[in-house]
């Protein structure tokens, strides 16, 4: 008789360079680039990133799949109920992401604040002759109040950095963070009060359908005169046309984008405009960040695969509904939570 043929996973061909050459010793890996289909086949696991979808359809041609373990934070990639129906277990990486994702925040800030883009542009065109006292204007963040939209991780980190800049904070978020008042002095507001009172708003809260859209016109409209609009959550939290018109109408200060609605579509009136930073969804992009997702997302597959308790499920698949071959329940692990978590 021949040997068995080890259970086969899926794994995103991109993080083959952050990867172990076996990565899943005792399973064959097949390795799947983002722009091919999603295939069909008795696939136990599937390690993946947020530019695919998966629904029902994908997962119906993966009958065997017992774990979805996402390479990113957010999720809204993933049909979550259909998983939960199959049994399947879905997991994500918070938590290794929130530093490199604030620092980036920040660089944004720091960038739109300024006026870095003009700067550089004024000296590639040879248009700069001289030091003027009135050049190239900003704002200056000391004194500034800065106003956090999601106090979750990636939300608290970036408060604590703007304490060193000496901001006021404020945040609006669903639930009161004790800890963090105690330690940075941010007040909690609701989100009018907040956009009216920030000379920064920084968005940091994940794409939901009460969250999509979540800054219209009408906020928008709410925002201080020349305040200054940062957004490393998700694109579809703000309303892209709206957002385009408060700035070409000078009510906006600026902005600093790195999530897009259509990725990787950019809307050509921000990529042209001299009061947007734009940047190509590179939040997470260091070394050593990247690395330890991919390493997160690989031990939260191999945890379901074993029977353990995934590090990080996203809350509500874990234990897995039983279905034939899914996972008998289990419990631990720290649950996913939707609310202020974004990051990639």
């Amino acid at each position: 008789m021949g040997a068995l043929a080890s259970p086969r996973v899926l794994v995103a061909a991109e993080l083959r360079d952050l990867l172990p050459p076996d990565p899943l010793p005792g399973y064959e890996v097949c390795w799947i680039a983002a722009e091919e289909p999603t295939p069909q086949g008795d696939f136990v696991g599937f390690v993946t990133l947020l530019r695919r979808k998966i629904g029902e359809a994908e997962l119906d041609g993966l009958p065997e799949l017992k774990v979805l373990a996402q390479c990113a934070v957010g999720y809204d990639n993933l049909d979550i109920g259909a998983a939960i129906r199959r049994g399947v277990v879905v997991t994500h990486t918070p938590g290794v992401l929130t530093e490199a994702t604030a620092d980036l925040t920040w660089a944004l800030i720091l960038a739109v604040a300024r006026r870095l883009k003009e700067g550089q542009e004024m000296i590639a065109s040879g248009r700069w002759t001289a030091w003027a006292p009135t050049q190239l204007l900003g704002m200056e963040l000391q004194g500034a109040t800065l106003g956090i939209v999601g106090a979750g991780r990636i939300g608290q980190a970036v408060g604590r950095r703007g304490v060193a800049f000496g901001m006021r904070l404020l945040y609006a978020d669903p639930e009161a963070k004790g800890e963090f008042e105690n330690r940075t002095g941010a007040v909690r507001k609701d989100l009018d009060e907040l956009l009216a009172e920030s000379d920064v708003v920084t968005l940091h809260v994940p794409s939901l359908p009460g969250t999509q859209g979540l800054l219209d016109a009408a906020r928008l409209e709410r925002m201080k005169p020349g305040a200054l609009l940062i957004n490393t959550a998700r694109g579809d939290v703000v309303d892209e046309k709206a957002l385009i018109a408060a700035l070409q109408e000078g009510r906006l200060g600026g902005v600093g984008l790195d999530v897009y609605r259509d990725e990787p579509q950019v809307p050509p009136e921000l990529v042209a405009h001299p009061r947007a930073v734009c940047l190509p969804h590179i939040g997470s992009a260091t070394h050593a960040t990247r690395r330890r997702m991919a390493e997160l997302a690989l031990a939260n597959a191999r945890a379901v695969l074993e029977g353990r308790a995934p590090p990080t499920p996203v809350e509500g698949t874990w234990p897995p509904r039983l279905r034939p071959g899914a996972l008998p329940g289990g419990g631990g692990g720290e649950k996913g939570r939707a609310r202020g978590d974004e990051d990639r």
